[in-house]
């Protein structure tokens, strides 16, 4: 998810609004990171890593006699691979992007989302909005219709290359590898079609309002595979 100068901006310390980003001084065009972006990336990766491990071990009770055996690694990692990195890409997606039209830009977790997220999985159900990058800077509407559509448009990407580690998977016998491959395929489609939703804040929304055309080249195949690849994959549940 991206937000642009009308919700959220960064001052000179590179938090949203003014706040500390480390005290570097943050210069559009350029693509830095700060401490506290570095922060946010990290703690958001590792509590949707767990959250999505407790989330496809099925929650409740299940999900708490996870978090007490050794397979409880095996199972975040394997999270962290796949959801982790979707979410972690499509947001930095969204930097590159707008750093290259010259927006200043930067992530910042959400971290009552974050919770919710946690939360969530042990009750069975996943809702996770880890954050955004807030970028601030002239921008056209193209440009703006283009960072937004980036962070999709790479879990796509990332969709397809999770494709020969499912088929080396399964011509190799290994269960761990194929359902990393066809959880990376699977969550990567549905984060493509779900941001894509033309709705509230999702990124969908702003590529709607841009162009109609690029909005259903990418919503209406990203939505059609979505649907094939959860219900037609192994996802572990």
């Amino acid at each position: 998810m991206s937000r642009g100068p009308d919700a959220g901006s960064f001052g000179s310390g590179g938090g949203p609004g003014g706040g500390s980003g480390g005290g570097l001084f943050r210069v559009a065009g350029r693509l830095s990171f700060s401490s506290a972006e570095i922060r946010d990336l990290l703690i958001a990766w590792i509590v949707l890593g767990v959250a999505f491990a407790l989330f496809f071990a099925g929650g409740g009770t299940a999900g708490v006699r996870l978090l007490l055996t050794p397979g409880f690694l095996v199972a975040v990692v394997v999270s962290l691979l796949t959801a982790g990195v979707g979410f972690l890409l499509h947001e930095l997606a969204h930097k590159v992007v707008a750093v290259r039209f010259d927006q200043i830009a930067e992530f910042r977790a959400d971290y009552g989302m974050l919770f919710v997220a946690l939360m969530g999985a042990l009750i069975g159900f996943i809702f996770a909005a880890p954050g955004a990058v807030y970028h601030r800077g002239r921008v056209t509407e193209r440009e703006l219709g283009l960072i937004a559509l980036a962070g999709p448009v790479t879990n796509v990407l990332l969709a397809a290359l999770f494709l020969p580690v499912l088929v080396v998977g399964v011509s190799g016998g290994s269960s761990l590898v194929t359902l990393v491959g066809s959880r990376g395929i699977a969550i990567n489609l549905f984060l493509a079609a779900f941001n894509m939703i033309p709705f509230g804040s999702l990124d969908g929304k702003t590529v709607y309002n841009w162009s109609k055309v690029v909005f259903l080249a990418v919503f209406l195949p990203s939505a059609a595979l979505a649907a094939v690849a959860v219900l037609g994959l192994p996802l572990g549940f």
